[in-house]
């Protein structure tokens, strides 16, 4: 029967997944925010896909666990013709017979429970593997939304310096033309504009793979945004904690881990199993049958108990026994692996922050120097005095650049750190 909570729990699945296709279908705004770039995410990426299919299979072998001792009802038919023996008092050829049989698996010795367990344990592994798979799609798309702006923050700077190249360019064109200027500097100045005007057709076709590379990681490859809003990113306090409390934080929460250690208690449940699978077997049945040719032997009614005892099983318990073992080890030592590269990886991101916070400071100061010095070359332009105006707007161009890459590393680094306890999805919540 199905239960009432399990009908709430597919009638508001239902609903979130219409208001999610309706998002789906939307087109995307324009220009695009980070918030919204994440919320309107499809869930057609390969990573999510996978783990959701992971997710379902583990359910799968959880119900097929839990319905070892469920009821069963089975119906055997049969048309049979015979040749009655002479002893027999009935000499009908007719033997058809049918037979309705309820079993149900009413003892094993442990071992139903340990394979119900095992899969169990597979199962909570599998929610830590897509949530992982959530996390990682989440910080992919932060990754490709920032690449965006970069692409757009390097190709305004490499279209200023092709244009003061050009304007370069031409000036010597003139001078050159009153004999002002040689030939070779003539030449030098041209090859100058050549190579900008190269490198900003590299950033214009940047602007359109770093668009692709997002549409893609929001699994909607064919939304191609054409504008992206700076997202406000604020700087964090230090961290009162240290590192040491932080990696606690890390070991007992981060989905990876967390995922491995239930596959590691998955997998000693099923050697648990292995070991006891050649215990009795005790169940119960009832059996109700209509012959038309009844005999001796033929009831219409029946019940009982059945046991069932192995006597010999050859190897096949030995060879089980050893799967299952090599299974826990592995699982050990992906375990161990797991938590060695994470404490390296945790301690990475942990120090990041000094440096990120360092960079994006010099980045700030660079800017307000390189402001005050663009001011002071557009004022002496306008006195007519000879200045390097179109150098000062480029390394403008530059300083943005700059500052808002170490400002993406730092919100990157950030949502790292945060998904590392298994946090970073806790705003959806």
């Amino acid at each position: 029967m199905i239960s009432a909570r399990l009908i709430l729990f597919a009638l508001v699945a239902g609903t979130a997944l219409v208001s999610r296709a309706s998002d789906l279908d939307a087109p995307l705004p324009d220009p695009l925010g980070l918030e919204e770039a994440l919320r309107l995410a499809g869930t057609g990426v390969p990573a999510l896909i996978a783990a959701d299919a992971g997710r379902e299979a583990a359910e799968a072998d959880y119900l097929a666990a839990d319905g070892l001792d469920d009821t069963r009802i089975d119906f055997h038919g049969s048309l049979r013709a015979v040749e009655p023996s002479y002893k027999s008092d009935n000499d009908d050829h007719n033997d058809s017979r049918a037979r309705l049989l309820l079993s149900k698996r009413l003892y094993d010795f442990g071992y139903g429970e340990a394979l119900r367990s095992a899969a169990d344990k597979g199962r909570q592994a599998s929610e830590f593997e897509l949530l992982e798979a959530r996390q990682a799609n989440v910080l992919a798309v932060m990754r490709a939304f920032f690449d965006v702006i970069l692409s757009d923050l390097e190709y305004a700077r490499d279209n200023e310096a092709m244009s003061v190249a050009f304007i370069a360019m031409d000036k010597a064109r003139d001078e050159n033309e009153l004999g002002r200027l040689s030939d070779v500097e003539l030449m030098q100045l041209e090859s100058v504009y050549e190579q900008t005007r190269s490198q900003r057709l590299i950033s214009e076709q940047s602007q359109r793979l770093t668009r692709s590379r997002l549409a893609i990681v929001m699994g909607r490859p064919k939304d191609l945004v054409s504008e992206v809003r700076m997202p406000d990113i604020q700087l964090s306090e230090a961290a009162e904690e240290d590192f040491n409390t932080y990696w606690e934080r890390v070991e007992s929460a981060h989905p990876r881990l967390r995922a491995l250690g239930m596959r590691l208690e998955s997998a000693m449940k099923q050697l648990a199993s292995a070991r006891i699978s050649d215990r009795p077997v005790l169940s119960a049945e009832l059996e109700a049958g209509a012959y038309n040719r009844s005999s001796a032997t033929t009831h219409p009614v029946g019940g009982g108990l059945l046991l069932e005892v192995p006597l010999y099983t050859g190897s096949r318990k030995d060879a089980a026994v050893m799967r299952a073992q090599a299974d826990v080890t592995s699982a050990e030592a992906a375990l161990l692996e797991a938590r060695l590269q994470l404490r390296q990886d945790a301690l990475e991101s942990w120090l990041e922050r000094d440096r990120l916070r360092s960079d994006i400071r010099t980045a700030g100061v660079e800017g307000d120097y390189r402001e005050l010095y663009l001011d002071r070359s557009r004022a002496l332009y306008d006195l007519e005095v000879r200045t390097d105006l179109g150098d000062a707007m480029t390394r403008i161009s530059e300083v943005r650049v700059k500052h808002a890459r170490a400002l993406f590393d730092w919100a990157i680094n950030e949502a790292g750190i945060k998904a590392m306890t298994g946090s970073l999805l806790e705003d959806e919540k």
